[in-house]
């Protein structure tokens, strides 16, 4: 809950990745996310991308919703057999605890386990939502982040 606010989520339908798209073209939000795709203005690019995805069973795709309004959106995901957990969130909703609740609210019904998150290491924001949804660091990777143009590091969190 946030401010008697209810945060819930529903399976992603094509229609939110209009939504998903634009919260996606925000600099700060693609700044802190930092591993995003090469060419974020991309729209058919990106819609291809994420419709191909909403059909894979491997993939859990969630709409976060509050007061019936698109805010966001959470899944979860599977590389080389592990899974691991993404979610973003419109920058007009940080700090108001939606992606807490809406990552507890994701691991009842995701029952993968273990499942991993990462990010980048100065994405404090982020780095807090994991914890308060009992993800612990295990490690730190280095990648090339396209919203900076530089390799930088990222830290690995874990859900056991």
């Amino acid at each position: 809950m946030m401010n008697d606010h209810e945060v819930i989520l529903r399976k992603t339908e094509i229609a939110d990745l209009e939504f998903f798209f634009i919260f996606q073209l925000d600099d700060e939000a693609n700044h802190l996310a930092a591993f995003t795709s090469k060419d974020p203005t991309d729209k058919t690019a990106y819609l291809q991308k994420y419709t191909k995805l909403l059909n894979d069973p491997t993939i859990n795709m969630q709409t976060i919703l509050v007061d019936n309004s698109i805010v966001g959106s959470i899944s979860k995901f599977e590389i080389e057999g592990k899974a691991e957990i993404t979610y973003w969130i419109d920058r007009s909703f940080w700090g108001k605890g939606v992606g807490t609740t809406a990552l507890k609210n994701f691991l009842t019904i995701e029952n993968t386990r273990p499942i991993l998150g990462r990010v980048a290491f100065d994405n404090f924001g982020s780095q807090k939502v994991l914890e308060k949804c009992g993800f612990v660091r295990i490690g730190r990777d280095r990648g090339f982040a396209n919203a900076r143009q530089a390799e930088i590091e990222e830290f690995i969190y874990k859900l056991t």
